[in-house]
C-alpha cells in the first residue's frame, strides 16, 4: 500500500483543530463574519509564540489574530502585522484566504520529520511556551494551502 501525507489523518495520530484564514483587517473580518451570523470572536494573539522561524532563519513576526467556533470548527483568522511571515507573503501572492489547516499531533517532530521525507518542508514554526509548539508545512502544491501541525503545550 503507497503512503500519502493523510496518513496521519487516517490512522488518526492527527486531530483536526482549526481552519486559519488570513486577512488585511482583522476588525474589518470580524465586523464581516458577524454580520453573516457568525459568533463572537476572542483575541488569539501571536506574541505567545517564541522562537519563531521563516524558512528555517529566526523571524520577528507580529500577528493580530481572532477565532470563534462554528459548531465543531473553529475558525481562525490571521493578519500581518510585522515581520516576514508566511500569512504575509501568502497575502501579497493571492489575497485574503483560506491558509492552512492545523491539526493537534502528540509528536510533532516525528510527523513534521514524515511529511518532510515526503518532500513537504516546513515553512514556518515556533515554539508555544510552557512545552508546545508548532509548524506549518508546505502542502500548497494542490489547494494551496499548508498544512500546519501542532503540539499543546
Amino acid at each position: 500500500m503507497e503512503h500519502t501525507w493523510l496518513e496521519g489523518i487516517v490512522t488518526g495520530s492527527w486531530k483536526f483543530d482549526h481552519i486559519g484564514v488570513v486577512v488585511r483587517d482583522l476588525d474589518q473580518a470580524i465586523a464581516h463574519y458577524r454580520s453573516l451570523g457568525f459568533g463572537a470572536f476572542s483575541a488569539n494573539p501571536s506574541e505567545v509564540a517564541t522562537d519563531r522561524k521563516v524558512y528555517g532563519k529566526p523571524a520577528n513576526i507580529k500577528l493580530k489574530g481572532a477565532e470563534t467556533q462554528l459548531g465543531t470548527i473553529r475558525f481562525e483568522m490571521l493578519q500581518p502585522v510585522e515581520g516576514e511571515s508566511v500569512q504575509k507573503e501568502f497575502l501579497a501572492k493571492r489575497g485574503e484566504g483560506i491558509n492552512h489547516i492545523g491539526f493537534v499531533v502528540e509528536e510533532l517532530d516525528q510527523e513534521v520529520a514524515k511529511l518532510e521525507a515526503r518532500g513537504f518542508p516546513v515553512v514556518s514554526s515556533g515554539k508555544i511556551p510552557p512545552h508546545g509548539a508548532f509548524a506549518y508545512v508546505d502542502t500548497s502544491r494542490v489547494g494551496g494551502v499548508f498544512i500546519e501541525l501542532i503540539k499543546k503545550p
